[in-house]
């Protein structure tokens, strides 16, 4: 299995990282053995590093799928929005208790927009800190889709692991371009700080361009490892061949880029408007009494999903 060191810390994790989103009920809803499988059959093929959330609710799959297998042997990054101390102990306990372990290797604030943000969520990060110091937690870090939550990072040495944004187009980046946000992670480099990049494919409008994607991300030389949401074995081999065995696997390739994925809204949608207010990438309107999306704007992330009480939208 090719392991890499996370920036300074001593964790070691595979150049692919296993993005969990795709499998929960906010995207593909896969039954639980059949997200556990998955889990396994990526690690079988050296992927030892799964990203989660607190939000995600998946903690079962990653128990199951990593059921029998060593606990030094594989990693777990997993976020929280918690903004205080009740609430970053919580999610904690949560994560502990669900994925039955007894420690986290890498624990997020989740979502940072900027300095101001950290700043607003300093007293949960600081628990989490505290957390480190006793065993709890291997390391502590941010993820972000904004330029300016890299900046803000930058300023903080206890923040050592950053989770961003990061693909060709600039896809999903609401407060600058690419350039920016390469020129801002080269300083998170030259700060030793671990870098495992977001969205390769840009929520999917990269899919047909899969191969040329990846590739862009990984010739930056900045991060250590690359964060990709899949679904299905096929997923997995494709990715791991370019990402972990530097091959083109042309037919893979060529069936994979024909994947479409989208975000659908279901008919009976009421309209509160809550996934609205949600989406970070203004690709959500309300139009005759229903949401809407554009989809020109939207990454998939599938975070709407998650306020939406009745599951009236999902990512398929």
């Amino acid at each position: 299995m090719k392991l890499v060191n996370l920036g300074k810390t001593d964790i070691k994790v595979s150049p692919m990282c296993f993005g969990s989103l795709t499998i929960t009920p906010f995207q593909s809803n896969l039954p639980v053995d059949r997200g556990a499988y998955l889990i396994r059959y990526a690690f079988d093929k050296g992927v030892n590093f799964i990203d989660t959330a607190q939000l995600y609710n998946n903690y079962e799959y990653l128990q199951k799928g990593f059921k029998g297998v060593p606990r030094q042997d594989y990693v777990i990054a997993t976020k929280t929005y918690a903004w205080n101390k009740e609430l970053a102990k919580k999610a904690l306990e949560e994560a502990l208790i669900g994925l039955n372990t007894d420690y986290i290797d890498i624990f997020l604030l989740h979502e940072q927009e900027s300095e101001l943000t950290i700043k607003g969520h300093y007293e949960a990060l600081e628990f989490l800190i505290h957390a480190k110091e006793k065993g709890y937690i291997r390391a502590v870090g941010l993820s972000t889709h904004r330029i300016a939550g890299v900046i803000g990072a930058n300023k903080y040495p206890e923040i050592e692991i950053l989770h961003p944004i990061l693909n060709k187009n600039g896809l999903g980046i609401p407060d600058g371009n690419i350039t920016e946000m390469i020129e801002n992670l080269k300083i998170s480099k030259s700060l030793e700080k671990g870098i495992y990049s977001m969205k390769p494919l840009g929520g999917g409008h990269l899919i047909s361009e899969v191969g040329e994607a990846i590739q862009f991300v990984k010739n930056l030389n900045l991060v250590d490892s690359i964060a990709i949401g899949v679904q299905s074995e096929e997923e997995i081999d494709c990715n791991v061949d370019i990402i972990i065995n530097n091959q083109v696997p042309v037919s893979k390739l060529e069936k994979l880029s024909n994947r479409k994925r989208r975000l659908i809204i279901e008919d009976y949608c009421i309209g509160c408007g809550k996934c609205v207010e949600r989406c970070d990438q203004n690709a959500l309107s309300l139009k005759d009494g229903k949401a809407n999306v554009n989809r020109e704007k939207c990454v998939l992330c599938g975070y709407c999903a998650t306020v939406c009480e009745d599951f009236y939208i999902k990512v398929v």
